[in-house]
């Protein structure tokens, strides 16, 4: 068998050597003019002296894998386990492949802490007192929060009442409030929302989004930040909803996180307000400032998720539903991110906020002008409230002047 293998290895050439007639150092080569049927004879012969071995025939079955298969170039940036079952042959032999569905990427929601977060000295003192503020002030959430988008729809025509469509509508502009507010002022929001439900005929839904053009969409929405971003978001989100979860809002955080445009925050609040859920607190700007200004946390956190992280490990889950709301309305009103008034507020005076900034009192200096002849006056600073401003004249009477004022030169004023 092996020297059935080097006699059909033996390389078959084109050209037949014979010796130089002329000097016997020097070979000669010419074609050959029978080197097909030599070739197809060496074939015949050593395919029916041989027979395979297990060995060749598995190398024979991986070689003639490799040449059946025409090699596929993988598309960058798309990982193997996307591409479908029979993207293969097929697929390369039309000109244009077909783009694989790219998978929503999941936002990572971060979890609980192994250690919870000390529980901060007098967090009841001044959560009550905030409270308390809060009770005297109507702030913008109170009237035009995400809580309130639920109330300003109508039952449209084909909506039946019960737990049906119109529910299911209120979740949906629940959810889509929330989109919305993002870097907005809930007045810019509030009115937003009341245009989009306007110009979709009434009805806010997933059906009404779907079969409405992105351009109504952004007009409605123009007034919001980033409103050509969410323009695309509010479509993509509704076709989701539509095609994942029977055109509702669904029940998870990680089903809400995995929507465009809908982070943790977004996904507690939706959760709190829409379906009554209570899984964890939405921290926005007002709760991050307001709880790190307060010192609630040992080291000052970086971002929001830090602060939810934090507060969820040692706040009595029972105020998890409520502290956003009373947070912002705070935040809106009293601690406001620039200037916040501190002299309106009652933690300043309590000792309770440690970032409290007292009035700055200014001191104020006047001058007096004393004239102690005919030079030009001398001034001297006193201090505010040492009296008003007085101006002295002191002049000495001389003896020409009276006689000046004897003859009538110079006038006496009376």
């Amino acid at each position: 068998m092996c020297a059935a293998r080097r006699t059909t290895s033996t390389r078959l050439t084109r050209l037949a050597a014979k010796a130089s007639p002329y000097h016997s150092g020097v070979t000669l080569y010419e074609a050959r003019d029978n080197f097909d049927l030599e070739v197809q004879a060496r074939l015949g012969q050593s395919s029916a002296a041989e027979t395979p071995g297990p060995s060749d025939s598995r190398r024979g079955a991986r070689s003639t894998a490799k040449k059946s298969k025409p090699a596929t170039r993988q598309q960058p940036g798309v990982k193997p386990e996307l591409l479908e079952e029979g993207d293969g042959a097929d697929h390369d032999a039309s000109p244009q492949k077909p783009k694989p569905q790219r998978k929503s990427k999941q936002k990572a929601v971060a979890q609980r802490l192994e250690t919870p977060h000390p529980t901060p000295a007098n967090w009841a003192d001044a959560y009550a007192a905030i409270k308390a503020m809060r009770a005297r002030i109507v702030a913008p959430v109170d009237t035009m929060g995400c809580d309130q988008a639920q109330f300003r729809g109508t039952r449209a025509q084909g909506e039946f009442f019960g737990f049906g469509w119109f529910h299911i509508n209120q979740r949906f502009a629940t959810l889509v409030s929330l989109m919305l507010s993002s870097q907005t002022k809930d007045e810019v929001t509030d009115a937003a929302v009341a245009k989009l439900r306007t110009a979709l005929g009434g009805a806010l839904s997933v059906q009404a989004v779907l079969d409405a053009d992105e351009a109504v969409i952004s007009e409605a929405i123009a007034k919001v930040g980033f409103w050509r971003r969410k323009t695309q978001y509010i479509k993509q989100t509704a076709q989701r909803l539509h095609d994942a979860f029977d055109a509702d809002v669904p029940k998870t955080v990680e089903e809400l996180c995995s929507l465009p445009g809908v982070g943790p925050k977004m996904a507690f609040l939706t959760l709190q307000v829409a379906w009554h859920l209570n899984v964890g607190i939405g921290v926005d700007v007002h709760v991050h400032r307001i709880t790190n200004r307060l010192g609630w946390h040992v080291r000052p956190t970086k971002n929001p998720e830090e602060t939810r992280v934090n507060l969820e490990s040692w706040l009595p889950k029972d105020l998890h539903g409520e502290i956003n709301h009373l947070l912002v309305g705070f935040g809106q009103t009293i601690c406001l991110p620039i200037g916040p008034k501190c002299g309106d507020c009652t933690l300043s005076a309590a000792g309770l906020c440690p970032s409290a900034q007292s009035a700055k009192t200014r001191t104020k200096t006047s001058k007096t002008a004393v004239r102690t002849g005919f030079g030009s006056p001398k001034e001297e600073d006193v201090q505010e409230g040492s009296g008003p401003k007085m101006e002295i004249k002191m002049e000495m009477e001389r003896p020409r002047d009276r006689e000046n004022m004897e003859s009538g030169l110079v006038k006496e004023e009376v």
